[in-house]
């Protein structure tokens, strides 16, 4: 894995920064092809609430793990990291240099660190914790995980459930913590040695770009791509019904939320899900900040970037 820390390049940031116009530029410069780094990228139909660069956007710039896979099928980290690897090999054997963007950390961290792959998810114990959130709320997690794991506990925001709940199944089927099985692929390469960059604006501003982006999502159909995903496969894999805009909106055709209701709670989760990324790429030490202005210019990031990586 330190091998992919020091020889690949990475373009991360939270949601709605300019990741993909940046990478474009970043691409040309160094030429390179890009692999996604984005969870929710990888299903078909699932264009507008992840804010897909369309094929005409893309240049001539191949890109690939997009529109990999239904979105009623799952896809997990490992499978991620195993198709990643055989590209790194056939993207470098026509002499091109590889760059990974997007905002999924823990393939990130997978990629640079490697990961424990751990047991196969427990679908019986995940609905019996989830139904226990629907009855009593989700307080109560992150209580039961610091009993059991306070080194998980102390790493994990206790908003985050999905990652909880992956750190107490663990321990349920394994009888042992998931910070000890995590420990030997905690082991980061100095950022110096490594071209993972991090783009972010301040607050305020990233903020607006969140708020334009949701806007634009709902006007260009969202709420009748989900309803068309529903209709074509039945329902969506527990992953991808998880993704933020897809979640809510199906939450909407419930008749849980108003449109309205139902705008807003994505505006919310959105930028609630933006300081969740920016918590994530601080801790991953390997990545260098690039701070970006309202008006930036995607082309003269890419050639700081560079600049950067030379230094």
């Amino acid at each position: 894995m330190t091998d992919i820390a020091k020889s690949c390049w990475f373009l991360t940031g939270a949601t709605a920064s300019g990741k993909s116009k940046t990478s474009l530029e970043l691409a040309k410069l160094i030429n390179a092809e890009i692999i996604s780094l984005d969870s929710m990228a990888i299903y078909r139909g699932m264009d507008i609430g992840t804010a897909k660069p369309p094929v005409a956007e893309r240049g001539d710039v191949p890109h690939h793990l997009i529109d990999i896979r239904d979105p009623n099928e799952t896809f997990s980290t490992s499978q991620y990291r195993d198709a990643a690897l055989e590209l790194i090999e056939s993207i470098r054997g026509k002499g091109k240099e590889v760059l990974f963007v997007g905002g999924t950390a823990l393939y990130l961290k997978a990629l640079l660190r490697g990961m424990f792959e751990g047991p196969p998810a427990d679908w019986e114990f995940r609905k019996q914790v989830e139904k226990e959130i629907e009855d009593s709320g989700g307080e109560f997690l992150h209580e039961r995980l610091q009993m059991i794991d306070p080194v998980a506990a102390h790493n994990i925001h206790p908003n985050d459930h999905r990652r909880i709940i992956r750190a107490l199944e663990v321990f349920s089927t394994t009888g042992k913590p998931i910070s000890h099985w995590q420990m030997e692929f905690d082991d980061p390469t100095p950022a110096e040695e490594c071209r993972v960059f991090a783009i972010r604006h301040q607050r305020e501003i990233l903020h607006e770009r969140i708020e334009q982006r949701v806007g634009a999502m709902f006007e260009a159909g969202l709420i009748d791509e989900v309803k068309g995903l529903l209709e074509k496969h039945g329902e969506l894999s527990h992953t991808a019904a998880q993704a933020v805009g897809y979640r809510e909106v199906i939450e909407h055709l419930n008749g849980q939320h108003t449109e309205e209701e139902t705008r807003e709670l994505v505006l919310i989760r959105t930028r609630r899900f933006a300081r969740h990324q920016e918590t994530w790429f601080r801790n991953l030490v390997e990545c260098r900040w690039v701070e970006l202005e309202a008006d930036f210019d995607p082309q003269s990031v890419a050639s700081e970037i560079v600049a950067l990586a030379s230094s």
